[in-house]
């Protein structure tokens, strides 16, 4: 527990950056129809699934110019 507590401040801007960065990346994807590759499902689930890297992962290669 006290090992947690060591690593709080860094670990609470980080969770809050995911969280940031995949509701984001949701958001875009469902109001979407167009995507570089794949399909809706799919980027939804690397968006959710994937953690941080998910997010970061559609919006440099998933989503479309449009």
């Amino acid at each position: 527990m006290e090992q947690i507590m060591e690593y709080l401040p860094f670990l609470i801007p980080l969770l809050a950056v995911e969280m940031i960065l995949a509701a984001a990346a949701l958001v875009h994807v469902l109001k979407h129809k167009n995507y570089r590759f794949g399909n809706r499902a799919m980027w939804v689930a690397i968006v959710l699934l994937v953690e941080i890297i998910g997010p970061i992962l559609y919006f440099t290669m998933g989503r479309s110019d449009d």
